[in-house]
């Protein structure tokens, strides 16, 4: 990896439906040369994917809050039956079971702090959780 593909990297975090000719055309190189350069960094594995960000009907128009929840879970309480609870809510987006202290984190992303407190109180009633731990991403 090159210069040239950090430019480019870094031009698609924040404009993932940029087109070939003009991303090319920012970095300094023909449409097919960028096109073939965005080809290698996703067969290379460097590139997983693209994603629509989308607006959360109940977010208004301020912008959302992403955070990731450690949670350990109630000793009584079913791993699988606490992993299809959090896939189900709105706000998770991700849940990875680990190692360590705590059981799993969560990546959710909710509008503000009222609706972050609701889902943390949520998991602890609803979800299984006996403690959580959460942190705000900055950017």
């Amino acid at each position: 990896m090159d210069a040239t593909d950090s430019a480019i990297l870094n031009i698609l975090a924040r404009e993932a439906r940029i087109s070939f000719s003009d991303l090319g055309r920012r970095i300094g190189l023909s449409t097919n040369a960028a096109s073939a350069r965005v080809r290698r960094l996703e067969d290379d594995g460097v590139i997983l994917g693209y994603q629509a960000i989308l607006a959360d009907s109940i977010a208004g128009t301020g912008p959302n809050l992403e955070v990731f929840i450690d949670i350990r879970l109630k000793p009584e309480a079913d791993s699988g039956v606490f992993l299809a609870w959090a896939m189900a809510a709105p706000a998770v987006r991700d849940a990875v079971h680990v190692t360590g202290p705590y059981d799993y984190i969560l990546h959710a992303v909710v509008p503000n702090t009222r609706a972050l407190d609701q889902l943390l109180r949520r998991l602890k009633t609803e979800g299984g959780a006996a403690q959580t731990q959460s942190r705000l991403a900055l950017r």
